[in-house]
């Protein structure tokens, strides 16, 4: 299973892990707070840095300096990305709400990060450079009635760094939020759709892009949103 996702992420340069394989590999103890860990989205603050003016993303962010069974939080800091890698937020530096501590000590969270430096560190061998730098975002995306929640309003793109894992968290009274994956010159690699709490996909972000399709509210009376976690990679020696 896990070498199955080591050798598509070589390959392919990407891996879908359902829902029923992540658990397997992360493991029932560190799920046990799985519960907690949840609900950590319903505590985000709304991303004031939209340049479309939108109001749909709620977010916090944390950067840390990993290598497996080794990982250590940094002082809180701006996110920046070029406008090279993202046209429609990038050049600015975006400072947000911080990740709580409690959750990034989650042993969950260490068993997700230490999962992904295994796969991403094989494909980065014989020297994976490590430690790298990690950046983890949690990220909430909206819909109501009448208005669409964008996951990449960017559309497809790559990230600006080495790795990139996307992890389902929850999926509440929305349609759509499809992943599609691309080679450079935009030919679709693969599309599906993150489902399942636990669903992920591996990503290499130097050999593919990716986005994720807006999604809708199918009761616009009820609360429609996309909990997803975004951890990217980056070597330090790149």
């Amino acid at each position: 299973m896990l070498d199955d996702i080591r050798q598509q992420v070589a390959r392919d340069g990407f891996a879908r892990a359902p829902a029923p394989d992540m658990r397997r590999m992360v493991g029932e103890a560190a799920l046990a707070d799985w519960p907690a860990y949840a609900r950590s989205w319903n505590d985000l603050a709304v991303d004031q840095y939209m340049a479309d003016n939108g109001r749909y993303r709620r977010r916090r962010f944390a950067t840390l300096e990993a290598r497996p069974g080794d990982i250590v939080r940094q002082p809180h800091q701006p996110h920046f990305q070029s406008l090279a890698y993202n046209r429609l937020n990038g050049g600015v530096e975006r400072w947000f709400e911080p990740i709580t501590e409690a959750v990034v000590g989650l042993p969950l969270s260490r068993r997700v990060l230490d999962l992904s430096l295994d796969v991403f560190g094989s494909v980065a061998a014989p020297d994976p450079g490590f430690p790298w730098r990690v950046e983890m975002h949690q990220f909430r995306i909206e819909s109501r009635a009448g208005e669409a929640g964008r996951p990449t309003p960017e559309g497809a793109h790559r990230d600006g760094v080495d790795w990139v894992l996307v992890m389902l968290v929850a999926r509440e009274n929305v349609s759509a939020g499809v992943t599609n994956i691309f080679d450079p010159a935009g030919r679709s690699l693969g599309d599906f759709t993150l489902m399942e709490p636990l669903d992920a996909v591996f990503i290499d972000d130097s050999r593919v892009f990716h986005g994720v399709t807006a999604i809708e509210a199918v009761d616009p009376d009820r609360p429609a949103y996309r909990d997803v976690l975004v951890v990217t990679f980056r070597r330090r020696d790149r």
